[in-house]
């Protein structure tokens, strides 16, 4: 069953069973997809109400940007799951040949730059998340006031997540130019999306 279509009990299950995915990656996209959730909440509970009428056009935009980055997490869920697969099947590739053998070697780094990419991507989805959520902080139905904390904490966990299965995956691929791009642009991610979700997290303790 694709994992975005099963119940939470059966997810949860199935990440706690001795199944090797749907592993790290895949719940980072989860609590990434939570995340921008909440802030999408929060944004509904803006719109159209006459005391956040100021607020209604930003409360819209948000709305729209959450949920699409909303779709686009949950279907990095079962990417992830599915980069891992391709690696887990590798390994049952033949390796009797110096053919095969060096078949199986190319289509591993193949596997394991997949691998990368997808966690990767959720990294920049979580940051332009965080980046939604940060629009609306003090802009929005006061009541949801800490829902917006929580999401922020979400997305954060949910980049820091993703970061060490990207390096993870690095720690295998030879390709000396790919590993360098990848480190360096999720060094930056991680960087600029811890510090604006200890930022909203910070602003949101002022305001509840």
């Amino acid at each position: 069953m694709e994992l975005t279509k099963m119940s939470v009990q059966e997810f949860i299950e199935v990440l706690g069973s001795d199944e090797p995915a749907p592993g790290g990656g895949s719940a980072s996209g989860l609590a990434g997809s939570m995340g921008i959730s909440l802030t999408k909440m929060v944004a509904d509970l803006t719109v159209g109400k006459k005391k956040y009428q100021e607020y209604d056009e930003l409360a819209k935009t948000v709305q729209l940007e959450a949920k699409e980055l909303q779709t686009q997490l949950l279907e990095a869920i079962s990417e992830d799951t599915e980069a891992f697969n391709q690696v887990s099947e590798v390994f049952s590739m033949p390796k009797d040949t110096n053919d095969e053998k060096e078949g199986r070697k190319k289509a591993m780094q193949e596997a394991l730059k997949g691998a990368t990419i997808a966690p990767y991507r959720i990294m920049e989805l979580c940051l332009e998340s965080l980046h939604v959520t940060a629009k609306i902080v003090g802009k929005s139905n006061v009541n949801a006031t800490s829902d917006l904390g929580v999401a922020a904490l979400n997305l954060k966990s949910a980049l820091e997540g993703a970061w060490l299965n990207v390096l993870i995956n690095l720690s295998g691929i030879k390709d000396e130019k790919f590993k360098k791009e990848y480190k360096n642009k999720g060094r930056a991610f991680l960087s600029e999306g811890c510090d604006l979700a200890d930022d909203i997290y910070k602003n949101i303790l002022k305001i509840v």
